[in-house]
Parts: C-alpha cells; sequence; structure tokens
C-alpha cells in the first residue's frame, strides 16, 4: 500500500481538509478489513498467517497514526469552514481509536496462542461480519464529507449523511446483542476451558465490540459537529 508523504497530504489539506481525515479512514478501514482473515488464521491454527495478518494491522496502524499527526501539524489555525478546527481534530481522534483497537486485537493474537471453541465460531462470524459493517458504513459517512461542504452543509447530501449516521446506530444496537449472545454462549462454556483462555476470550469479544462502539462515536461527533 503506498504511503503518503507529508507533502502530499500537505497538499491535500490546502485542497480540503476533509481529504486527509478521508484518507486517514480509509487507513483505518484497511486495520480493520484484515481482522476476518487473521480470525480465520486463528481458527486453522495457523500460527505463521497469524502473525503475518497481525503484524500487517500493525503496520497499517502505525501509518494510520502517521496521517493522524502529520494532519495536526499542518492543520492551519483558522479555517474558513462551517466547521470547527477542533471538531476536525476530533475527528480524526475518533477514527485513530478503531486503527488502535484494530491492533490490540492483533497484538491479543500475537501474546498468545489461541484455539477457537467450535461452539463459538458461528457467533463470532456473525460479530465478524457485523464489525466489518458497522467500520465500512462509517468509512462511507467520512467519505460524504466533500459533498456536504459542496452544497453548504444542507439539502439533500445533509440527509443523507443523517441517515448514514442513524443506520450505524441500528447497527451497533443490533451488535450489541450478537455480543449478549455470544457471552453467553462463553459462559456456558467456561467449565470446558481454561480459566486463562476463557479472560482472553472475552478481550477478544470486548475489542471487536469496542469497534461498533467507536464507530458509533464517529457518527455522533459527525452529527454534532453538522448540526452546529
Amino acid at each position: 500500500m503506498p504511503i503518503m508523504s507529508n507533502r502530499h497530504l500537505s497538499g491535500l489539506l490546502r485542497g480540503s481538509p476533509f481529504k486527509p481525515i478521508q484518507e486517514h479512514m480509509r487507513m483505518v478501514f484497511s486495520c480493520v478489513c484484515l481482522i476476518p482473515p487473521l480470525f480465520d488464521a486463528v481458527y486453522r491454527e495457523d500460527n505463521a498467517q497469524v502473525f503475518e495478518f497481525a503484524t500487517q494491522i500493525k503496520e497499517l496502524e502505525t501509518e494510520a497514526d502517521k496521517l493522524k499527526s502529520t494532519f495536526r501539524l499542518n492543520m492551519p489555525k483558522s479555517l474558513f469552514l462551517p466547521v470547527d478546527r477542533k471538531d476536525l481534530l476530533s475527528l480524526i481522534g475518533d477514527q485513530d481509536k478503531i486503527a488502535d483497537t484494530a491492533e490490540d486485537i492483533g497484538k491479543t493474537f500475537l501474546f498468545r496462542e489461541m484455539v477457537v471453541p467450535e461452539q463459538l465460531k458461528p457467533l463470532l462470524d456473525e460479530l465478524l461480519e457485523g464489525t466489518i459493517e458497522i467500520a465500512a458504513a462509517a468509512k462511507e459517512m467520512i467519505e460524504q464529507l466533500d459533498e456536504l461542504l459542496e452544497v453548504g452543509f444542507a439539502g439533500r447530501e445533509l440527509d443523507k449523511v443523517a441517515k448514514m449516521i442513524a443506520g450505524v446506530r441500528r447497527s451497533e444496537h443490533n451488535i450489541d446483542g450478537i455480543m449478549h449472545r455470544i457471552k453467553k454462549k462463553l459462559f456456558s462454556l467456561e467449565k470446558d476451558l481454561d480459566a486463562v483462555s476463557v479472560m482472553f476470550w472475552y478481550q477478544i469479544i470486548d475489542l471487536l465490540g469496542l469497534i461498533s462502539d467507536q464507530s458509533e462515536n464517529l457518527a455522533d461527533r459527525l452529527l454534532l459537529f453538522l448540526s452546529k
């Protein structure tokens, strides 16, 4: 994946402050997209592949972090836009938390070899699918920022983004339901698993759920500054 230079990012910033935010969100989404293949490698107990995917997530998170830092350093002190500078900084910060969580999931599998209980796999797959969907919806919201700017944060584009935000909230609610079911299933399996593995599985499940929470937080952040 090509790495964006500081010069390129500065050029984007002069054109629109949303361009580097969108570039950053694409990098964040790339981190999340590697989580399902990471889990597939865990299912197969392919430690070499687990290491490879976890390392790729870490590298992408590092690049996302560089984009965030460069954005902050190059952002003008004042913007003639219907959006506050601090809101844009908060927005990219919220995006970055998603990449951080994806990296934490990868690190967990690097620290400990995990065997997936067969009874958990269908629910894990459901949770992974929901995680990708909500992260994709959050990315699509960010992709609409240029169109919003062009129409002065009003009209049909604003309605479109508002519906996307509502969709992210619904998805987060659905994922809460999946989280409840998977934890209930894990609880029923505790007596057949070693205590340390149980602890790690709860941690991994919570990290997956955190991505949906962070995506909803991103939607709420966007709604907040669109409503100003």
